[in-house]
């Protein structure tokens, strides 16, 4: 029982995982045309309790994208430089959308092994009271 319990675990940290990576992605997008924004971007980290590996996974620290931001040239723009320039934002919504895709699937997996070992302790459960 504690090896489906495991799983359940293991399924259940990958959701809240990839949810927290779809929460920066939906930041990433809302900020596209916001003048000087650096994307945020999430890696995953295996947890650890007591020193041992659990097997499950986190988010880790939240790093911001260091690419360049791009010059945009609108002398009426009221943050442009006396040239007519002000810094854009670095985030590229091709790349934010394949991720909130990558996401989706990744969370959508983890719920179906999510639910495969619940029904299979249900189905243990019951073989036991009988």
């Amino acid at each position: 029982m504690s090896d489906l319990m495991q799983s359940i675990k293991a399924a259940s940290s990958g959701m809240q995982a990839q949810a927290g990576r779809l929460r920066f992605v939906s930041e990433n997008i809302a900020n596209t045309d916001t003048p000087g924004y650096r994307r945020k971007v999430v890696a995953f980290e295996e947890h650890v309790e007591g020193g041992h590996h659990t097997g499950l996974v986190e988010t880790g620290p939240v790093r911001l994208d260091q690419r360049d931001l791009p010059k945009i040239y609108d002398p009426s723009h009221p943050m442009a430089d006396p040239a007519g320039y002000y810094d854009g934002s670095n985030v590229d919504l091709v790349v934010e959308i394949a991720d909130a895709r990558e996401a989706q699937r990744s969370y959508e997996a983890n719920l179906k092994m999510f639910d495969q070992a619940r029904q299979m302790s249900k189905g243990l459960l019951d073989l036991l009271r009988r």
